[in-house]
């Protein structure tokens, strides 16, 4: 099986088509508190790289939510469509937003030390602190 599969989907309201042409077959969760403030709950994305294309690009508004990310989501329905790294490019998409869920594996977790006690997976899965992926990702100050 391929590590990458072109995947497609939509917002709520599919005013906003997706088409993420490299998305990984690997689901990770965000724990950190701007992602649960931002959906109610964790992030669950799949790292879709940098070759994503939204038609109805009109309706994709961008929020720029820190140093070195920006979120974007659907100005129709509100539908979250997207977490990217400014340095990079590289998107994250939400799991929920493609058209089947067929290939994907829930294997890591992020911010793990940021997660509340009211939730918890079961699944066996990479976690990393926020520290670690501050390490790996953000641009040096």
């Amino acid at each position: 099986m391929s590590d990458h599969t072109e995947r497609r989907g939509s917002c709520l309201c599919g005013e906003t088509q997706i088409v993420a042409k490299q998305a990984d077959n690997s689901v990770g969760a965000c724990h950190c508190q701007m992602c649960r403030k931002w959906g109610g709950g964790p992030l669950m994305t799949v790292d879709c790289g940098t070759e994503v294309a939204f038609l109805g690009e009109d309706n994709v508004s961008v929020f720029d939510s820190s140093k070195w990310a920006e979120r974007g989501f659907c100005n129709k329905c509100g539908s979250h469509l997207f977490y990217r790294i400014k340095g990079t490019g590289q998107y994250m998409l939400p799991a929920g937003v493609f058209e089947g869920a067929d290939g994907l594996i829930f294997d890591h977790q992020v911010f793990v030390d940021e997660k509340p006690d009211y939730y918890r997976f079961e699944n066996d899965t990479q976690e990393l602190t926020g520290a670690e992926v501050f390490a790996m990702f953000a641009p040096p100050s």
